[in-house]
């Protein structure tokens, strides 16, 4: 999280000036992870905008958790 935040690492989070984490998800192992991954990227944006607000309406930075 502090990476993506300082802007440290290269890739989506930085290439997008990302520094929020509004929504995650736990799973048991990383190819769970992985596929949920990718099936929210097949999603439209306003389903994953419906997912973010189900669970985080106020859009609360959730990486200050961490």
């Amino acid at each position: 999280m502090y990476e993506h935040k300082h802007k440290l690492t290269s890739g989506f989070a930085r290439k997008y000036n990302l520094t929020m984490l509004v929504y995650f998800e736990e799973t048991p192992d990383i190819l769970a992870a992985l596929a949920r991954e990718k099936q929210i990227e097949g999603w439209t944006r306003d389903k994953k905008l419906d997912l973010i607000e189900a669970n985080n309406p106020t859009w609360r930075d959730l990486s200050a958790d961490f």
